[in-house]
This record gives structure tokens, sequence and C-alpha cells, in this order.
């Protein structure tokens, strides 16, 4: 392994959400933070010499995507996903939570109804509410810690009034990569009905089993589909706040690209270019060498509850860093779980009831950072249980 993820960096006082916002989100400062989806571990080196590089020009002015930065897009969803794409379907936009919201404002109207799949990424839930568009909830099916699609209470959910689908894939927290099969009996329904669907696929690089992205199963899933993705998981750039969206439809495409441009949500920075044209240029290997190290991560937690505390369980997710945790199996209230957590054992996760009232019971541990850390927070959890 070429990459050093033991290094242990201090980011406080970096004006770091993650580290220097936990007063404002518990209270408290001296918490382990194991929350905000962002990485404990240093950018890979290209990217953070391609950004240096640039600095040392001296002007930031204004910035747009070369030529190039579309074709490195283009070839990294066919490199990794065996998913063509033209550079013509790209949109670039500061963010994925920014788009969709843009998306639901380009594909519905006020009172309009949106179909999310809880326990599902809490931003969904206000960026349909600010909107003024109703959420409705078609909760996943859970077996022993492993979730699947109920299609049959998402089809007697849909109404004249329903017009988007947001699609999480992979799906956080629960750490699903929904097969191909599942995605084509789902988006049957959404052709049926004339929904169209806004697939956030963000985690796509960071998966243990084969990936499929939604709209390259067929030309008529394609066809009622807008992707949504970044870099910014992927290679711990997510403070640069460049994302892109993908679409085949013409129509789509240029709906989105109108409300974009509306809220003026298009222009991205002149660092977050540098970074993507960096990052899918020269860092596949950094790539590489990360998921060996999560994916050692998740054992290690899996096993040590096992070991330690078997009342406290997860599946192992198929994808993400993001470990979906039951207590379930302890005497506590939900709300007991939470007080000790923080009070007990220090440690900062997110509350699963965040992500929906199927989250009860539930909290959310980020597990991307270096071992000896990691080990330090799952000591006091299991010692406070």
């Amino acid at each position: 392994m070429i990459y050093n993820f033991d290094e242990i960096i201090d980011r406080k006082n970096t004006n770091c959400v993650k580290y220097d916002a936990l007063n404002v989100y518990f209270g408290e400062e001296n918490l382990q933070p194991l929350w905000v989806a962002d990485m404990d571990f240093k950018t890979p080196e290209h990217i953070n010499n391609a950004l240096i590089k640039r600095a040392n020009h001296g002007i930031y002015g204004y910035a747009k995507p070369s030529e190039k930065t579309f074709i490195l897009v283009k070839n990294w969803m066919k490199k990794r996903h065996n998913w063509n794409i033209d550079t013509s379907w790209i949109s670039f936009v500061n963010g994925v939570v920014p788009a969709y919201s843009a998306a639901i404002e380009a594909f519905s109207n006020e009172g309009d109804e949106i179909i999310v799949q809880t326990p599902v990424y809490f931003p969904l839930f206000k960026s349909i509410k600010e909107n003024n568009r109703v959420v409705i909830k078609n909760p996943l099916k859970e077996k022993d810690g492993y979730y699947t699609m109920d299609l049959e209470d998402l089809e007697a959910k849909i109404t004249s009034k329903t017009k988007l689908l947001a699609l999480c894939s992979p799906h956080n927290p629960v750490g699903r990569v929904w097969n191909k099969e599942e995605l084509e009996e789902l988006a049957k329904i959404c052709l049926k009905h004339n929904i169209i669907i806004i697939s956030d696929e963000i985690h796509a690089d960071l998966v243990f089993k084969k990936f499929t992205p939604l709209a390259s199963i067929s030309n008529e899933i394609s066809n009622i589909t807008l992707t949504l993705n970044s870099p910014g998981k992927t290679f711990n750039i997510a403070g640069l706040n460049c994302g892109y969206a993908i679409s085949e439809n013409k129509e789509i495409l240029e709906k989105f690209q109108k409300e974009v441009k509306k809220r003026e949500i298009n222009s991205i920075n002149v660092f977050a270019f540098v970074a993507l044209e960096a990052a899918y240029e020269f860092c596949e290997q950094w790539l590489e060498e990360l998921l060996v190290y999560l994916k050692n991560n998740i054992t290690f937690t899996k096993k040590y509850f096992e070991k330690n505390n078997q009342k406290i369980n997860f599946n192992e997710p198929e994808a993400t860093y993001l470990l979906w945790l039951s207590f379930n199996k302890c005497s506590s209230s939900h709300e007991e779980v939470k007080q000790k957590l923080q009070k007990e054992s220090r440690v900062a996760l997110n509350d699963g009831l965040s992500f929906g009232t199927e989250g009860k019971g539930y909290f959310r541990l980020n597990c991307a950072l270096p071992k000896a850390n990691l080990e330090k927070a799952l000591c006091k959890i299991v010692t406070s249980f």
C-alpha cells in the first residue's frame, strides 16, 4: 500500500463542520466526531499539488469547465461503471444538494408529491419541503438489518400529483447497492406513471460490489432519469462544492439547466475544477487503496461489536463508509441511547431519526478515519453500553 491512511491529522480550528461545529449541533465541543460524511484522510497528493500549482498563479477569477473536464467525467463513468455517456449530457452545478433542490423546482409544481425511500439522507426532506412540495414516504423493507425496496407500497402511494422519485443509489444511510433487477423494477413503475427519477449517485465510487448507474440500464430508463454525482465524497473534496448532473434526455437537461441558472448555482469555483480534473485523471490508485482500508475498518468494527457488545449490531454496507448501527437490542429507549452516546461515550453520531421515523433505534457512524482513532471510539461506545 502506497498511501498512509493511518496518519492522524488534526482538523480542529480549520473551520471544519465535523469538528468545529460540534457545539452548534450537539451543544458541547469535547466529543469525538463520527457524524459528518467526510473522511479524516488527507486528500490525494495529486489533487493537493494541482491546487497548489493553480494557487501559485495568483489570480482566482471566474472559472469554467474546459473540454478536458467534460472528457474526464465521461471517461471516468466508462472506466469505473461501464456507462457510455456523451459530454453533451453533463451539466456542472455547485453541489448535489443544490442540484436536488433545483430539480424539484424544474420538474414539479408547488403542492406536487415527491417520493423518498426512508430512512434516507435527511437534506432530501428539507429540499422538498422548502420548495413547497409534499414528501411521500416509501419506507424500505428491513429484515435482519438488510434493506430492500417495497415496490408494492411505492405503486400504491402514487397519485396524479406524484411527479418525482428521489433515488439514493447507493443508499445513504443503509449502505445498499441496488442491483440491476431492483432498479429495473423501480423504473418500470416510474415509466408507467410518468415519474422522473432524480438519482443521487454521489457514493457510486465507494462500493464493495458491482454498481449499476440507473440510467445505464436502457435508453428508456435513461430518458426519465437525471443523475447527480460529484467527486466530493470519493476523494474527500466535498468542501470544494463541485457537482454535476447527467441526462441523456435533452428536454430534462435543459429544464434543469434553466433552473440552475435562475438560482445562480452553475458557477463552480476555480479550485473545484482543478481538483476534479486531478482526481479523475490521476487518483484511481488512491481510491483502490482507500476502498481496501475502508473495508478493513468496517470488518474491524463488526468484529469489535461481536466480541465486546453483541447488542449493538449492523449489516456490513455494500457501499459507503457509513455504518447504520442498530441499538434496538439494548434495553434503553432511543433518547436514552442518544444521551448515553454523547454524555458517557463522548462521541457524536448522526441520530437515526433525522433520516425518518424508520431510523428509530439507529445511529449512523462514520468509519472513514484512522484505525487507531476508530478503535478509541468503539472502546468508549461498548464501555458505555
